[in-house]
Formats: structure tokens, C-alpha cells, sequence
């Protein structure tokens, strides 16, 4: 696809008045951005110049923030994010992925209550993805996800604004998506939490691999436990874990801090 942008109609309603936010907040959200592209590069997980992640412009719900279309994920600077309405209907001679902007503006137009959506396509994503009875409560990382992870049916290329509602409705309310053959998506208010999500999960696929390839019985955590684990997690990471960021900043600020210009 080589078309231009093609401005849209709004094709929903997000509730609530925006809040207003000064430059440096929007600028703070650049950087987060730029960095989460970073530290997805050092953990191993980009493909070059595809997949994606996507953060909404603080004080304007509409708007979000990506990279650049043709831009590796170590390319990615704060100033040389894209910033984008949720509304439009974009493709690469806009600069933009279309497959990323289909999935990113789909899912922050279903979930006013996010912010930030992480996308890779590692083979722990891919395999657990594609097995029918998808993750198992196997690890801790696991529990992370228990009743909050989605299924979505392979399609093809996400090219068509028509699959949308599909990807959305298999997000539902959870933190997280396996597209079926094809990768994990995790959602949260925050870059440090998608990147935590994404983190976690791509573990727990692994300890699954694992576990299954071992043979013999497996131990499954109790469903009481996994919903206990939630609850405390939720308290772990509005607490003693809000270190673990500034922690990421500085280790990329010691590798190469040119994703802050």
C-alpha cells in the first residue's frame, strides 16, 4: 500500500474530558516511548523494522505516539516518534505500518483505560499461541494472566480496519492478547507495565515450553491461588516495584542514551 492518509469520521466515543497536559509531560511520554523501543531491541525481541508499540498522548486521548515506519527500534528517538489520531486511516505512505496502526489505534480505541500497547512475535508467543489449550498456570509469570488474556484467530496480514472489532472483543477487559499463529500483545496505563506484561509473558511461554517438552506430569497453580496472586501483584507493582523504571532508564542511559534526543 502506497496511498496517503485518509482522514476518517470517528468511529466511537471515548468518555470523560481530556485532561490537559503541559509539554513536559508530553515530552516525558516521548521519552518513555522511545525507551521501551530500546529495551525491547536489548531483550532480543525486535524484527527489524516491524512490530510495534504505541503510547497515548498524555491530555489527548485521540493521539498516540509510534515509530516511524521505516525505522529500526534502535533508530528510535523521543523526536523522531510519529504522533497520530486513533481516527484516521493510515498505511506506509503516511509513514506508519499499516498493520501497526490497525491493531494500535484499534486497541487504544477500546480501552480508553490504557495507554500504552506492546506488540512482539517471539517463538515462546508464537508456539504457546498456536496450542489450542494456549498458557497454562505453570509459573508466576503465568498467573499474571490468569482470566486476563485473550485469544485471537490468525487472519492474515492486519491490514483491514474490519478485523478490529474481532481484536478488540478477544482483548475484552484483560491485560493481554495471544494472536493465534502469530504473536502476544499486553496493554496497561503505562510503558513500564506493558513492558513488564510483555516480559512476563514471553517467560511464562518459555517455562510452558519447557515444562511440556520435559514430559511426564505437570502441577498447574490452583485457581484460588492464581486470583490471590493477582490481587498481590497489583499491590506489588503500584509499590515496591515503581523502582524497576527508573533501573531501566539508567541501564540504557549507560549503553547509549541517545533515545532521550
Amino acid at each position: 500500500m502506497q496511498t496517503q492518509a485518509i482522514p476518517m469520521k470517528s468511529r466511537d466515543k471515548m468518555t470523560g474530558a481530556a485532561t490537559p497536559a503541559s509539554d513536559a509531560q508530553v515530552a516525558e511520554a516521548r521519552v518513555n516511548l522511545a525507551a521501551t523501543y530500546r529495551l525491547v531491541e536489548l531483550a532480543g525481541w525486535g524484527e527489524g523494522i516491524f512490530n510495534h508499540i504505541s503510547l497515548r498522548v498524555p491530555g489527548s486521548p485521540r493521539e498516540f505516539f509510534i515509530k516511524r515506519h521505516e525505522l529500526t527500534y534502535s533508530e528510535v528517538t523521543a523526536s523522531n516518534l510519529i504522533r497520530i489520531s486513533v481516527d484516521d486511516d493510515l498505511d506506509e505512505g503516511s509513514g506508519v505500518n499499516r498493520p501497526g496502526f490497525v491493531l494500535h489505534s484499534t486497541l487504544l480505541k477500546a480501552r480508553p483505560d490504557l495507554n500504552c500497547f506492546l506488540h512482539v512475535h517471539t517463538r515462546e508467543l508464537v508456539a504457546v499461541g498456536a496450542l489450542e489449550r494456549g498458557l497454562r498456570m505453570h509459573s508466576q509469570s503465568a498467573a499474571r494472566f490468569f482470566r486476563r488474556l485473550g485469544y485471537h484467530a490468525y487472519e492474515g496480514l492486519t491490514e483491514g480496519l474490519d478485523e478490529g472489532p474481532r481484536i478488540a472483543q478477544a482483548f475484552g477487559d484483560g491485560v493481554g492478547l495471544m494472536l493465534r499463529n502469530h504473536g502476544g500483545v499486553t496493554g496497561s496505563t503505562s510503558t513500564w507495565e506493558s513492558m513488564t506484561l510483555i516480559k512476563h509473558l514471553v517467560e511464562a511461554c518459555k517455562v510452558q515450553l519447557l515444562i511440556e517438552s520435559a514430559g511426564g506430569a505437570s502441577i498447574e497453580i490452583p485457581e484460588a491461588i492464581c486470583l490471590s496472586t493477582v490481587e498481590q501483584l497489583t499491590r506489588h507493582n503500584t509499590g515496591r516495584a515503581g523502582a524497576d523504571w527508573p533501573a531501566a532508564l539508567r541501564r540504557l542511559d549507560a549503553v547509549d542514551p541517545s533515545y532521550r534526543y
